[in-house]
């Protein structure tokens, strides 16, 4: 598959770039997908919520009233889950959601969502771009170039490059991301991807 290279005004430069079949043309996997997305999401969790338990909330512990002869249940003590402010019965506890996936699981998805894109005619690419200093208006300019900026855009970039990605900063429809670095959930996430020269052969070589 070729792209055409578009320069800054979102023009044609005359030069194209090839997107390797292997990684944008392949049999879509929506399963892996599924799996590298929810292992995303669950890496992001902290996972520092705690409910305190029975043992854990602070209270006296007389037994309430005597054993029998009540006519009602049995009561211990005013920490039980049956009384307000004891404490909760199986609470939740602090604990890890990182899942371990295969590496080819996580590479046939990312292809496969690249692949999307792809057939969706949701890929660009732009010519590098240099900037002398961050200024956010660069950016907003030529995401109307692009006729992208009603949308959440994906700039993945062949190297760093401080400016265009301090640039970035305020504009919360844009994500500058590493091409070494692009996940799933990314590209999944953007409606958008535009690419800079460069960074398609780091994908073509790096899934392929």
């Amino acid at each position: 598959m070729e792209l055409a290279v578009l320069n800054t005004q979102g023009q044609e430069t005359g030069r194209k770039v090839v997107l390797s079949d292997a990684v944008f043309g392949v049999e879509a996997n929506d399963h892996a997908i599924y799996l590298d997305v929810k292992q995303y999401l669950a890496d992001q969790r902290q996972g520092t919520h705690k409910a305190k338990q029975r043992n854990e909330v602070a209270g006296s512990t007389r037994k309430l009233k005597r054993q029998k002869g009540t006519g009602g249940a049995r009561s211990g003590s005013i920490l039980s889950p049956l009384f307000p402010g004891g404490g909760r019965v199986f609470g939740p506890v602090p604990r890890d959601y990182s899942f371990k996936l295969n590496k080819k699981l996580k590479r046939l998805a990312r292809r496969s969502a690249l692949t999307y894109k792809a057939q969706a005619g949701q890929i660009s690419v732009i010519e590098a771009v240099n900037y002398d200093a961050p200024k956010t208006r660069n950016v907003v300019a030529l995401t109307e170039a692009l006729k992208v900026d009603d949308k959440k855009v994906l700039l993945v970039l062949p190297q760093s490059n401080v400016n265009l990605q301090l640039s970035c900063r305020n504009l919360s429809y844009v994500k500058p991301v590493l091409a070494e670095n692009v996940t799933t959930y990314d590209v999944m996430n953007a409606s958008a991807v535009v690419m800079v020269e460069g960074a398609e052969n780091i994908l073509n070589t790096m899934l392929a």
